[in-house]
């Protein structure tokens, strides 16, 4: 994965990340917004929010909350992503 920031490929903007569990004691499912900015990922609700996209779109994260805490990699394209 790339650590240069995503600034000039156009991945700047409001993101959805989607964590589906696959095991453990929680919801199958949870949304959350974030922002991009700068090869930045941050909140952009009440979650805690961090990671990092790189130039050619390879995106880390981490979500927390309530005592809960989820994390992935992935890649982003032009207006959708995937990873794991």
């Amino acid at each position: 994965m790339s650590s240069t920031p995503a600034r000039a490929a156009g991945f700047d903007g409001p993101w959805t990340v989607l964590i589906i569990t696959e095991a453990g004691s929680c919801d199958q499912g949870y949304s959350f917004p974030v922002q991009i900015s700068g090869g930045r990922v941050t909140s952009a609700g009440s979650a805690n929010i961090t990671g990092t996209v790189g130039r050619g779109g390879a995106v880390t994260v981490r979500v927390s909350q309530g005592g809960s805490s989820a994390s992935g990699n992935g890649r982003l394209g032009a207006s959708s992503g995937f990873g794991r």
